[in-house]
């Protein structure tokens, strides 16, 4: 595939939704991948990549930031609240808030540092126990109680399950953003993102099919 052919994918799933051309922003996931991998994708001109591991990205981005201008780096990978510190300095937005006591992490050092990463809440939509997420029917009051932490939320996140048609979630997602006034949809990844464009995704999240397969035994 390559990222080429991905943002060709994107371009006529946008067409065909009749979204407006570059309303999708393309998240390349660049975790557990190959350096020599990342480093061709960001000659390529990719610009917006994301890391599912804190220590991981703190390890290659920012000589990575240095090198190429303009870059920006999501948190799209469960973030333990020790770990938050670390992520508001590291990442542009994070897309997993999914719990109150990270909302109060997240809100303290947004007090102390005077800014703070655009933040999407994660939606459990399947219910799944294992998964993160918010539960969809504690949704409208945790994005209440975020804001009035003043967090900058701008949107949600979902995963769907891997067993199921991804569109009813996406379609659920798409509702309850829009039910509390939030424009940002992070939501597709390679294997579903047409459907979840065609359902108002704002951001997709692409990594395999751009970089290939993934090598976990090389993570230390």
């Amino acid at each position: 595939m390559g990222l080429q052919d991905i943002l060709s994918r994107i371009t006529k799933a946008e067409q065909a939704a009749g979204r407006a051309p570059g309303s999708v922003q393309l998240i390349a996931v660049s975790k557990v991948q190959p350096l020599d991998r990342v480093e061709a994708v960001l000659a390529e001109g990719q610009k917006l990549f994301g890391e599912n591991y804190v220590q991981e990205a703190a390890s290659k981005w920012p000589a990575w930031r240095a090198e190429f201008a303009g870059v920006a780096v999501h948190m799209i990978g469960p973030l333990q609240t020790n770990k938050a510190k670390q992520a508001v300095e590291l990442f542009e937005a994070i897309h997993t808030l999914d719990r109150p006591s990270l909302a109060s992490k997240l809100a303290n050092l947004a007090q102390a540092r005077g800014a703070c990463p655009d933040l999407f809440v994660q939606v459990n939509t399947g219910e799944e126990p294992q998964k993160a997420g918010v539960l969809p029917a504690a949704l409208d009051a945790f994005v209440a109680e975020a804001r009035g932490m003043d967090l900058p939320v701008q949107g949600l996140m979902c995963i769907p399950p891997e067993d199921e048609d991804p569109a009813p979630h996406f379609a659920m997602l798409a509702e309850m953003a829009a039910r509390n006034g939030l424009s940002g949809l992070s939501m597709g990844m390679s294997s579903d993102f047409e459907a979840a464009i065609a359902a108002g995704a704002t951001h997709v999240r692409v990594g395999s099919a751009i970089f290939g397969a993934r090598d976990y035994s090389t993570r230390g």
